[in-house]
């Protein structure tokens, strides 16, 4: 893959994470539990904006 990026997990990217989980519940995505980890960061993210 290309270079690494310090953008910031918003609830768009997470959604698109848990969708392609969804529809391969087999995939290393699914099973590592970055989905659920992938939400729990956009969510931390979003409260810190908002104290902002």
């Amino acid at each position: 893959m290309g270079k690494h990026t310090e953008t910031e997990m918003d609830k768009g990217a997470a959604a698109r994470i848990q969708s392609a989980a969804a529809r391969d519940p087999e995939s290393e995505t699914a099973t590592s539990g970055f989905d659920v980890r992938a939400q729990s960061a956009a969510d931390r993210n979003e409260n810190e904006d908002d104290e902002e």
